[in-house]
């Protein structure tokens, strides 16, 4: 009862920080499904092409990248010749659609936000589609920094993945590569683990009531890893995507959660954010077209 009452109320003080959270994808229930074509709304079709008046102007970092746009943010070799340094293959059949039962919660199911403790078997009910690609092993890191980038919005975040020679994730693909082909609601598995990934920190606020900053260094999170091998997929930061399966106004989604005691798992998305929206938990992750 006391982590619900904690939990609740980490929510509504920060309101704030995770303005239209109701705007989530279909996913935020444990067994629920995404509507089937032609149900609700009209789905809009995005491609990367589309444009939107009044994008940011780009991050900061952007800069130090035009001074050295070929190094590699992350030490780790490819695991795969098709992907350049720092990248991981993923490859595989991923499903649009899928039950995820969830056997124990530990805040009121109701809440779009709320968290499972343990999930049963995933459940794949719409038709399989082949992916081939390469994804960031890390959240992207700043040139002389070990913190994730954060606090960059939407639009930033795709001029970073550009400028690289890279692109933002689609949603599918980010979403792929952290539940595997099994479905894992979690990057690790069907049970929620606060000690394997950055999430769940409470109090997240200090005592001016802004944001605390409790960003960790990716080495410091080796055993949040996801089926394919890719790190931090749930929690640390936010990261932006590239909408191409939930419904929303806008191209923009942020996928895996950040630190603060949320959902944090593969499949729901934020997607009530527009381009040009950003905050202190929000990051990136870049993918890019396997050769």
């Amino acid at each position: 009862m006391k982590r619900a009452v904690s939990f609740l109320f980490a929510v509504v003080a920060l309101a704030p920080a995770v303005a239209a959270c109701a705007g989530q994808s279909a996913e935020g229930g444990g067994a629920s499904v995404a509507p089937a074509e032609g149900e609700g709304p009209p789905r809009p079709r995005l491609t990367a092409a589309t444009t939107a008046p009044g994008d940011a102007a780009p991050h900061p970092v952007l800069a130090s990248l035009a001074k050295d746009p070929a190094s590699p943010t992350d030490p780790v070799a490819s695991a795969h010749p098709t992907c350049s340094a720092g990248m991981v293959l993923v490859e595989g059949d991923y499903c649009p659609e899928v039950r995820e039962p969830c056997l124990s919660w530990e805040d009121d199911p109701k809440n779009p936000l709320a968290r499972c403790a343990k999930f049963g078997p995933s459940e794949c009910v719409g038709e399989r589609v082949h992916k081939r690609y390469c994804i960031d092993h890390d959240e992207y890191v700043a040139p002389g920094s070990e913190l994730p980038l954060s606090d960059v919005s939407w639009t930033q975040a795709k001029g970073v993945c550009e400028q690289q020679g890279k692109r933002l994730c689609m949603e599918t693909e980010w979403e792929f590569a952290c539940e595997g082909p099994q479905i894992l609601p979690y990057p690790t598995g069907y049970e929620r683990d606060p000690q394997l990934c950055n999430f769940d920190k409470n109090p997240v606020l200090d005592d001016k009531g802004q944001l605390l900053d409790l960003r960790q260094p990716e080495a410091q999170l080796d055993r949040c890893v996801s089926p394919f091998g890719v790190r931090n997929m749930s929690g640390n930061v936010d990261e932006w995507v590239f909408r191409d399966r939930t419904w929303g106004e806008w191209r923009s989604a942020l996928k895996g959660g950040w630190w603060m005691p949320a959902r944090d798992r593969c499949r729901p998305a934020t997607t009530a954010h527009d381009e040009r929206f950003h905050q202190l938990q929000t990051g990136v992750r870049c993918c890019a077209d396997a050769l």
